[in-house]
């Protein structure tokens, strides 16, 4: 916790023009410099990111009271706790909301008339905001106009059948995308509800009887293929005879040590794995949850990076594609080359880290750690973020372990 060393806002106030004072300190990086604007005082917030020393200015006094100063330099080390630059999250934040203050201005310029889907769908993307990633947004925003605006988009919501909204997820449906109909289906939902309790634009919600799971076609789940843990030592005999692409084999044994996903594997530049580091800092731009994730190397990943590192290192990422100069590895690389060893339907690029969990917890290894190593992130931001950081030596600890078991397979 940190050490507040300035007693009150009363004790802020009673500072006058000519102090000799520069600063006043308050603890953990908090300090307020005095008389920096207009003979206001500034609120300042000092932290460590990647080795560098940063500052942020978190307002000024009195427009930002003691209290709320404190609150948010508190935010500021929950970010800093879980990898991610408090400066670099502030202008992200202004970004998005520029851009979505420039989609309202379209909108309201003309972009849908009032009381049409368009119109209705794009106020509940904006109230949805917040809970989305940028990406996230984007990909939904995508999904709407390839397929629904062209269909129903300029027609009025409150003209809208169940039937209608029903064929819209049916034509999805039927081009084989039975997840992206679900999806869709329950979106179009959320934008009835919300059209009832803000636009207003409707009285009755049509889509009420339309679920999923009821109206569509049954859908079997397709877990990804694991590789049995009595099947190790036939699979490195497999992947120390496979006589294909040398980076092929590195990627496989990086993505069983280090149990990233694979798509944080193909598209790793070298920027994130830097000569001599130990750990592996995923920045959260290429999380699937947007938090940074920091994977301690073992000594067998440092070993196949450095393998690697002759091949690509003069490439910007560390796994290219060896037919197509500046583009990650494809993402059939890894599963095609797991099934021409032999194990099509029993192992899968993705499937890694479900053997990594099941061993892990055969071996009673501590659950919580085995989590952040998948970076499974828990939706308490404030607790996810400090517990990563409390955790960063017992996941180093365990992935040693894991890396040890793995060599310990090898025939």
């Amino acid at each position: 916790m940190p050490r507040n060393l300035i007693s009150s806002d009363a004790a802020i106030r009673s500072i006058k023009p000519g102090d000799e004072r520069r600063r006043i300190t308050d603890g953990d990086g908090l300090y307020l410099l005095l008389f920096v604007k207009g003979g206001a005082h500034g609120w300042r917030f000092d932290y460590t990111h990647q080795t560098k020393r940063k500052t942020i200015s978190l307002g000024t006094y009195p427009d930002v009271g003691l209290g709320a100063a404190r609150a948010e330099a508190e935010r500021c080390r929950a970010l800093v706790a879980s990898g991610v630059d408090p400066s670099k999250k502030r202008q992200q934040t202004k970004a998005q909301h520029k851009a979505v203050a420039h989609a309202e201005k379209i909108a309201a310029a003309g972009g849908a008339a009032a009381g049409t889907f368009k119109a209705d769908a794009q106020a509940w993307l904006v109230h949805q905001r917040a809970r989305w990633t940028p990406g996230t947004m984007a990909m939904i925003q995508r999904q709407f106009e390839a397929d629904v605006y062209p269909h129903i988009g300029a027609r009025l919501t409150s003209d809208l059948s169940a039937l209608d909204v029903l064929d819209l997820a049916k034509k999805v449906e039927s081009r084989g995308a039975g997840e992206q109909a679900s999806r869709l289906l329950q979106r179009v939902r959320s934008v009835f509800r919300h059209a009832i309790v803000h636009t207003r634009s409707i009285k009755t919600n049509v889509t009420l009887d339309l679920q999923a799971r009821e109206v569509l076609k049954p859908r079997s789940v397709k877990h990804r293929s694991a590789l049995p843990a009595s099947l190790l030592p036939d699979f490195w005999r497999s992947l120390n005879e496979y006589q294909g692409d040398p980076g092929t084999v590195n990627a496989l044994k990086l993505l069983m040590y280090c149990v990233p996903r694979p798509g944080e594997l193909r598209h790793t530049p070298w920027s994130e794995l830097p000569d001599k580091a130990k750990e592996w800092r995923i920045p959260a731009d290429r999380m699937k949850m947007p938090t940074e994730h920091i994977i301690p190397l073992s000594r067998q990943a440092l070993e196949v990076i450095a393998a690697q590192r002759k091949r690509t290192g003069q490439d910007p990422l560390v796994f290219p594609s060896p037919f197509y100069p500046g583009t990650p590895m494809s993402e059939n690389t890894l599963n095609s080359a797991l099934a021409r060893m032999g194990y099509k339907g029993i192992a899968t690029a993705h499937g890694f880290r479900g053997l990594f969990s099941t061993i892990c917890n055969e071996h009673d290894q501590d659950p919580d750690v085995i989590e952040l190593c998948l970076a499974h992130v828990e939706r308490d931001g404030v607790r996810a973020a400090y517990n990563a950081a409390r955790k960063l030596r017992q996941r180093a600890e365990l992935l040693q372990w894991w890396a040890d078991f793995l060599d310990s397979q090898q025939p």
